[in-house]
């Protein structure tokens, strides 16, 4: 009886002569049958590992630039200057070395230099997307290119909840990334992460993805007042000054934007975090539009689906997805007729298996989009398709500078009209509706110069302040103290209560 051994892998399979030789790189051996006559044994040799990086590297460092922030030095108040710097906690959202000034002799009105972070180019005419915390509180921007070009940037738009910003520099034929899909990145994958590490330009590190849709926690959110909770979490080594660089597969193609590390020290000690290009690439479009995020949600309250909670409910047709807790009147779950203890496993034919999956998906559509929500209901699939909502139960487009959840939205000043009122900076309140401004007292054409004492200089710095509180978990009084004037010359102050 003859017997034949086959191993087929993925290479060309050869025919090995002679036991225990080596015929053009190939390893051979044989077997013997029972008349002793050699048998040979087909084998195929899998491919080697590919471990030259350099296309990758190489398509992708003339694409990220190096961010300098600076600040009016009158305006410094000490601290990180608008970094998540977090030296007490686990994770850091960093965007570089502090440079601290060190001629008391310099001007007051000279800006010095407040942090380094990276970006990445996104098109040829030059858009450019980074973290917010890079450009947080910044009076000035400074893009250095690859090739040593400078610019001066311009904010176009920023979102703090995501963590991501989009600024503009006035240049052509720039080296523009070509933009993956992160839903396609497989645990395991190799990548790269470009950026400016220290202020080392073009520095380039590798390592596998580890984990996707991964959530910080409750405690860093709270610490850093982030809302995403769907980052890639890889073995790629980075470091202050790498925040809003790329990270790309082996094609070159953008993937995520590092943002965070995992970390006691401020320093790499492991693990690094990146938003997918999924949500990316919502948030550009929707900064570029329209200047602010467009944000859909379902209007639920849920928790992940646990093996303790499936027991306790008698789940047994999933065992992940995420519990309904309650549901919001005017919502789009209302509209999905969801209910209590309904178990949500997939939006749009992708599966969910967790919160952060869910805000991933979510994060990709604007409130008027239709999708499709499939969902276990006493043990019995369901599948329905509902139009998103905003936050206030509606499908209308958020322009930039108009709070709904204020009630009014804010037009900045001409110098002249400054000039005019004898005032340096300020906003005049327009459009207002019923809200919490209104609620205080505050009347059209009122002109804010402070809140909270803090001078207002536009409609941004009006939302930034605004989110601020609202996220700050440490105090219980969301309030803003108006200070102002009306055009008449008549000072108002109000506090408004945002609680409301």
């Amino acid at each position: 009886m003859k017997v034949k051994y086959l191993v087929a892998v993925t290479a060309a399979a050869v025919m090995i002569p002679a036991a225990g030789m080596v015929y053009n790189n190939t390893v051979t051996n044989t077997h013997h049958t029972d008349d002793n006559k050699p048998e040979f044994i087909t084998i195929s040799r899998a491919p080697s590992f590919e471990s030259d990086f350099t296309k990758a590297a190489e398509s992708t460092v003339n694409s990220v630039v190096c961010i300098k922030s600076f600040v009016d030095r009158s305006q410094q108040y000490g601290g990180n200057q608008g970094g998540y710097m977090d030296p007490f906690g686990m994770f850091d959202f960093f965007f570089g070395p502090q440079q601290r000034p060190q001629q008391p002799q310099q001007k007051k009105s000279e800006p010095v230099q407040s942090g380094l972070g990276s970006g990445v180019i996104l098109s040829e005419d030059g858009y450019i997307v980074t973290n917010n915390h890079v450009v947080d509180g910044a009076d000035r921007l400074e893009v250095l290119l690859n090739d040593n070009s400078t610019y001066d940037a311009r904010v176009i738009g920023t979102d703090e909840s995501t963590d991501l910003a989009l600024i503009k520099i006035d240049a052509k034929g720039l080296n523009a990334i070509k933009v993956g899909d992160s839903e396609n990145l497989r645990l395991g994958e190799w990548v790269l992460a470009v950026g400016n590490p220290f202020g080392f330009n073009s520095t380039v590190t590798a390592g596998i993805v580890s984990a996707k849709a991964r959530s910080l926690g409750a405690d860093s959110h709270r610490r850093n007042k982030m809302g995403i909770e769907a980052f890639i979490q890889t073995d790629a080594a980075l470091n202050p000054g790498n925040s809003g660089g790329a990270l790309v597969n082996l094609n070159g193609e953008l993937v995520g934007i590092n943002a965070a590390i995992y970390s006691n020290t401020g320093s790499y000690t492991g693990f690094s975090f990146a938003i997918p290009t999924t949500i990316m690439a919502k948030v550009v479009a929707d900064l570029r539009e329209y200047g602010t995020v467009q944000r859909a949600v379902l209007g639920i309250t849920v928790a992940d689906l646990t093996a303790e909670i499936a027991k306790e409910k008698g789940i047994t047709a999933t065992k992940s997805g995420v519990l309904v807790a309650g549901v919001a009147d005017r919502s789009t779950a209302k509209e999905l007729e969801l209910k209590e203890d309904d178990v949500i496993v997939a939006i749009n034919g992708t599966d969910i298996k967790n919160l952060p999956e869910l805000h991933e998906q979510l994060a990709k559509y604007r409130p008027g989009q239709e999708i499709t929500v499939s969902f276990y209901r006493d043990n019995k699939k369901v599948t329905k398709k509902a139009t998103l909502r905003n936050t206030q139960g509606d499908t209308a487009i958020t322009k930039k500078g108009d709070f709904s959840e204020i009630g009014c939205a804010f037009m900045k000043l001409s110098s002249d009209a400054l000039k005019e009122l004898g005032i340096s900076n300020g906003v005049k309140v327009t459009g207002l509706k019923g809200g919490p401004f209104k609620n205080a007292g505050v009347k059209d054409g009122f002109i804010i110069t402070e809140i909270n004492d803090r001078p207002v200089k536009s409609s941004e710095d009006v939302e930034n302040i605004y989110y601020r509180i609202m996220k700050d978990d440490s105090s219980e009084d969301k309030v803003m103290i108006l200070k102002g004037i009306y055009p008449n010359g008549k000072k108002g102050y109000y506090a408004v209560n945002l609680a409301e």
